[in-house]
């Protein structure tokens, strides 16, 4: 069958020729005699894999000697937690700027360690529908937490946030990993759950600067210290190693397309289809986020009933269009344009949005 237009939030879409080589390689992996899934993660092929990856990913963000990529388990739900354990030792405070659900979550999980936790900024005041501006930092800050993206409220930031020197900036960029060229020297730290732009579910990518290592609080369980995947080069137990096989696949992918510069670009063109829908539909649809706050990747919008939101999903569904629900804790409907989706898909939803406006409005 045709493959459908795939706008889920997470497992998002993957590239096809990504899908079609692992295809290929998921019963004789380059003619070894088994899988990627069935070989040991000590061997000679799969280093070549996973040290491919986490090289890659350095090339395309432009990160030297002073950065180390591993690759974790947990989601980037277990980094909310890692965090604060490894960088926020009891005379200091870690500072978070909420932005939405996910940042509400590491927040909250800073503070049932027992943590000192500060909220710098918030945008809760108008349903997380606009990026802060203005941020108060507490005194003697561990470090400053972002969420770069906001998968379920449909926000971005567009310009990194500037921290005083020698504070830790820190940020989740689950939904917005390598979908555009941005300066990773302002950040010591990131971490993106794969699942959204550049894998499958199972894996989480952190890049740390090597100075942070310095600060790490030596009683965190071994297994939570970043220190022991940097030393282990991220196989200090058996690591995902399907999903660590598809993210170098991905990053061959992008290098293919041209490069991030490239990927941005494409990404603009696609949000603009969807967006010029939603500002030409004399309020039928509308966004729930500030324009100038507007995500490339998670496009939230609203119909003017939820029965005409049910009705749009099931026929967007009927015309191979699926993953269109907003998420359950604030309804709705959302589009999730990740680097694979293509822009076709984009094109066709603005034409089904279009006709559907017609036929119900």
């Amino acid at each position: 069958m045709e493959r459908v237009h795939n706008f889920n939030a997470g497992p998002g879409v993957l590239p096809e020729e990504v899908l079609l080589e692992a295809q290929a390689d998921l019963f004789n992996y380059k003619g070894m005699g088994l899988s990627v899934m069935e070989m040991s993660h000590r061997s000679k092929e799969y280093e070549a894999i996973i040290y491919g990856a986490r090289d890659n990913i350095k090339k395309i963000y432009g990160l030297g000697d002073d950065y180390d990529v591993i690759f974790m388990q947990g989601g980037a739900t277990l980094q909310f937690l890692t965090v604060p354990m490894n960088f926020c030792p009891d005379d200091k405070i870690a500072n978070y700027i909420n932005t939405g659900v996910w940042a509400t979550k590491a927040f909250k999980e800073a503070k049932k360690l027992g943590k000192k936790a500060h909220l710098a900024a918030s945008s809760e005041d108008e349903k997380f529908s606009y990026i802060p501006k203005q941020w108060t930092l507490s005194e003697n800050p561990a470090y400053l937490h972002i969420t770069n993206n906001n998968t379920i409220y449909g926000t971005e930031w567009h310009t990194d946030p500037v921290v005083p020197a020698g504070i830790p900036l820190i940020a989740d960029m689950s939904s917005n990993f390598m979908s555009k060229p941005i300066d990773i020297q302002k950040y010591s730290l990131v971490y993106a759950g794969a699942q959204k732009n550049v894998g499958p579910a199972g894996a989480v990518v952190v890049i740390i600067k090597k100075d942070m290592l310095e600060r790490i609080n030596p009683n965190v369980p071994t297994i939570l210290n970043y220190k022991t995947h940097v030393d282990a080069e991220s196989m200090s137990n058996t690591p995902p190693c399907w999903s660590i096989y598809i993210i170098g696949l991905v990053m061959k992918w992008i290098e293919s397309m041209g490069g991030l510069e490239k990927i941005h670009a494409n990404n603009i063109a696609k949000a603009k289809y969807i967006y010029d829908a939603i500002d030409n539909s004399n309020g039928f649809f509308k966004g729930t986020v500030k324009p100038e706050a507007r995500s490339l990747m998670n496009i939230t919008f609203r119909l003017p009933s939820e029965e005409l939101e049910d009705k749009f999903i099931k026929e967007a569904k009927a015309n191979g269009m699926i993953g269109l629900k907003g998420h359950r804790d604030v309804g709705g409907c959302r589009a999730s344009t990740y680097n694979a989706l293509p822009l076709k898909a984009c094109h066709d939803l603005s034409v089904f949005m279009a006709d559907f406006q017609k036929n119900n409005g």
